[in-house]
Formats: structure tokens, sequence, C-alpha cells
């Protein structure tokens, strides 16, 4: 079991959910192809997309729907900076994850986090955990808890 998913499992089992990380046959590393592994509807899948603060230079969490595309403009807007382009380098340093594997969970820093609002309409949803090849399922408004995201409007419409 790689790092990265032991990570996604302890904080998983440290929020006191009993949730197991599933290894899926196919790669995973995009919303499309998560959405056809676990047989869900594509807003099913919570895609982890990470923004660099132009001011801060921390990474910034945006939890998006699997249809749903990030609005800069409104995403800039709600984090309080401009954002850029987050590279691989600074998604490993802060989250300890690579592209592709990016969890809503279990990062190696605190990390400021935003939640899009059409995930809370399903009772379940799915999202990476840590590998390119695993998901977990998992209430989305226990997901907010966990994550200390905060729900806000940063899609395009």
């Amino acid at each position: 079991m790689s790092k990265s998913l032991k990570r996604v499992a302890q904080a998983l089992r440290d929020a006191g959910l009993d949730v197991t990380p599933i290894e899926m046959g196919a790669e995973t590393r995009t919303a499309q192809q998560a959405a056809d592994a676990a047989g869900c509807h594509l807003d099913q899948i919570a895609k982890s997309i990470i923004f660099a603060g132009q001011t801060s230079g921390k990474a910034i969490l945006f939890i998006t729907a699997g249809g749903n595309q990030v609005d800069h403009a409104k995403a800039a807007a709600i984090a309080g900076e401009p954002l850029g382009k987050a590279d691989a380098a600074l998604i490993r340093a802060q989250t300890g994850f690579a592209i592709g594997g990016v969890a809503p969970v279990g990062h190696l820093n605190p990390i400021q986090a935003f939640i899009d609002p059409r995930l809370l309409e399903f009772k379940e949803i799915f999202a990476a955990a840590g590998t390119p090849r695993h998901i977990f399922p998992i209430n989305p408004e226990k997901l907010v808890q966990i994550s200390t995201a905060q729900p806000a409007d940063f899609t395009t419409v």
C-alpha cells in the first residue's frame, strides 16, 4: 500500500468513518474514468482541483463535481487572492499527493478548501484516495466535515 493511500485511509479512520478505499481495475485519473469505474453519475465524482494562491504561494483546494469546471474569477474571489496554475512540485509539497490522485483528505499540511454545492445533492459521492487507481465512497456532508471545505459557488454556469 502506497504512503498516499495509507494517509487517506488513516484520515478516514481518524474521522471515525468505516470507509475503505477501493482499488479500481482501471485508472481513475479523470472524473469520467472514475465514474465509469464506480458505476455512478459523473457529478458524483469529487474532483480535487488545486490552484496556487498568487499572493500566499499556497495551494488552495477546490472539490468540484465531476461534470463541473472551476470558474477562475469566482474561485479567486472566494479564495481572496489571484489564482494560478499549481505545478506538480507545489501540489506534492503541500498535499503529499501526485497529480491524478489528489485526495480531499489526508494532506501533509492544512489546506484552504472549498466544495461545490452540486456534490451535496447526492447521498454518496466518490473521491480520489491518493493514487490514480483508488477511490473511496463517502457521504458529501461527512466530506465537508472532515475536509473542512466550505461550500461555495465557484463553477461555471
